[in-house]
């Protein structure tokens, strides 16, 4: 199964559940998240869905009732105590320094308010903690509107001290540090107010997930322009070439280009070749020896040799496996300047540099390559199979089911683009909430696996369409299919985990679904990232974390790192509100 492949990074972050991104595309996933942000899905009762990471947030529970205090506390002195009629006195001339105030804010008079509100700071006695805390609330609320954040912060923070539930507060005073630019205190706030409100303000989530994602921007920037550079694994990379069918760097070398080294099954001496450092790259690109390539393509180039155009996109090919997009642009924008060069060599860098720019958010840059690519090599199957997944990330379904439609034309036998137009178009017809087109689509996938009963990726897409319609043992049977054909992906062994989780609620068989993953491919951050969700459902923050970390050291690109972070900030921010408020959410 071609899971990784250009488009796919992006796709992923549109669509749940991800397949592991890359630098290629093909694999998309389903539309099944609805367009929230991925960590707001929850756990249905008694049916995970697991839809995507970002799970820090998958429990549910029931909105608590704040504490009311009350004017009648137990431990504020009584009525025919000593000292009771003074205190009462106190605490009324409070409150109606409290209703002044707030017929002040109403107006407008927020400067009036706020002496208001002072005041009955002053008057309410110390032991009644929610009074105090409503006063506090009700200033901040002033300052606010005075855009005085540092003094909005500051009495929320009293608030809270008093009432440490308050979500008007809490809320408030996360607004305020985001203002601040406190992301990691504001992050911690907004996440006890999603707990306590049971997670159905949908402010508090859009903060929630408006800090995480800040937040991931920043630390993947930072990390991932000091990140080593680290070579996928032979799986992925085979994966990745296998969705080329008009890529002549990734052909197998002919007879005549191997070097005089090499002798046939026969034992006799091939024809002997120029010393070539693109054709040594190709060599180790046949042995699986893939360290080696870069430096045999930059020798190729510095010596200006007869295959430098092939090299410089090898070389850049092999940058963007690695992650290094930043090295392998000037390749690329030097091969798609060579006017003599092969007009395949040419288009194939358009459609990988159009590709990076879809993982660096620049889609309409992407569009301009995929399209140049096009007007320059219009009999190019790739181009439309690329630019057709580019499309269904961009929304525009049409579009990409009629370039899924030029791929099959030029080429009849691609079961791949076959069976990404059918998921096009149950995405479309799943979104639009048609069901006779939904059927439609799922008869569609019937046919093609009939038909290309080798193509793993047919199977693997129609079992994520079969688990969002709840067709679970359909799909688990068409994940059985992608493991007997494709033994060593493992992505395949991830969604069948996942399936477990939301089918069965068969934590152990899931688990060890993700661990034999992870056994084939220690390499495989999707599996280290939905391990990492299902420990944070367990209730394991530390493992989580630990597991988030080994994803983002494998990150393919920024994009992928950013979010990586999102869900390890995430369940760092739970750590705290747990220490903090005691708030710990219900595991699996």
């Amino acid at each position: 199964m071609a899971a990784s492949k250009p488009v796919e990074a992006a796709v992923i972050a549109a669509a749940a559940p991800s397949s592991g991104s890359g630098v290629g595309g093909g694999g998309t996933a389903g539309p099944g998240t609805g367009g929230l942000p991925r960590w707001q899905l929850a756990l249905a009762v008694g049916a995970p869905l697991l839809l995507g990471a970002g799970a820090m947030y998958l429990w549910s529970r029931q909105q608590r009732r704040r504490e009311d205090g009350g004017r009648g506390d137990a431990s504020g002195p009584k009525r025919n105590s000593p000292g009771a009629h003074l205190d009462m006195n106190s605490l009324d001339r409070a409150q109606a320094a409290k209703n002044k105030g707030n017929k002040y804010f109403k107006a407008g008079k927020y400067e009036q308010a706020i002496q208001c509100y002072t005041e009955a700071i002053s008057l309410c006695p110390t032991e009644k903690n929610v009074d105090l805390s409503t006063f506090y609330q009700n200033r901040a609320a002033a300052f606010e509107q005075l855009q005085k954040w540092k003094e909005v912060a500051q009495d929320c923070t009293k608030a809270v001290e008093l009432n440490p539930k308050y979500v008007k507060a809490l809320f408030r005073r996360a607004k305020a540090h985001e203002k601040l630019d406190n992301k990691k205190e504001c992050l911690e706030d907004v996440t006890a107010v999603c707990i306590l409100e049971g997670f159905q303000n949908q402010q508090s989530m859009l903060l929630a997930d408006k800090v995480l994602k800040l937040l991931g921007k920043e630390k993947a920037k930072e990390k991932y322009k000091n990140r080593e550079p680290l070579m996928p694994s032979p799986q992925f990379i085979k994966s990745y070439f296998s969705s080329f069918t008009d890529d002549i760097i990734s052909q197998p070398m002919l007879k005549g280009e191997k070097s005089d080294e090499d002798k046939d099954k026969e034992g006799e001496a091939l024809e002997v070749k120029e010393n070539s450092g693109y054709l040594k790259a190709k060599q180790y690109m046949e042995e699986e020896n893939y360290d080696k390539i870069i430096s045999e393509c930059s020798k190729e180039i510095d010596s200006e040799g007869k295959y430098m155009a092939e090299a410089l996109l090898l070389r850049a090919t092999f940058y963007l496996l690695i992650g290094n997009a930043n090295a392998a642009k000037p390749d690329l924008d030097k091969v798609i300047s060579l006017k003599e060069a092969n007009v395949k060599l040419r288009a194939n860098a358009l459609i990988k540099r159009g590709s990076m720019y879809m993982q660096q958010q620049q889609p309409l840059l992407s569009t301009q390559d995929f399209n140049m690519a096009a007007d320059i090599d219009p009999q190019n199957a790739d181009v439309y199979h690329h630019r057709g997944q580019l499309k269904i990330l961009l929304d525009q379904v049409e579009e990409a089911v009629a370039d899924f439609d030029e791929c099959i034309r030029l080429r009849p036998e691609s079961a791949l683009a076959q069976a990404q137009k059918c998921f096009a178009l149950y995405r479309q017809a799943y979104t639009g909430n048609n069901s006779s087109q939904i059927q439609a689509a799922m008869k569609g996938f019937e046919e093609v696996i009939k038909k290309f009963p080798r193509c793993a990726e047919g199977y693997a897409l129609y079992a994520q369409a079969l688990t969002d319609q709840q067709q679970f043992g359909k799909a688990d049977e068409m994940y059985d299919k992608c493991i007997d054909l494709e033994p060593d992906n493992a992505t395949t062994y991830v969604h069948k985990g996942l399936l477990q989780l939301q089918w069965k609620q068969d934590l152990d068989r899931g688990l060890e679904l993700i661990s034999k993953a992870i056994e084939i491919d220690n390499k495989c951050d999707f599996a280290y990232e939905t391990m990492g969700t299902i420990e944070v459902q367990r209730g394991n923050m530390e493992k989580a974390i630990d597991m988030f970390n080994k994803a983002i050291n494998l990150a393919k690109s920024e994009m992928e790192m950013a979010h990586l972070y999102s869900l390890c900030d995430a369940a760092h921010a739970q750590i705290e509100v747990a220490k903090i408020y005691g708030l710990k959410p219900p595991t699996l």
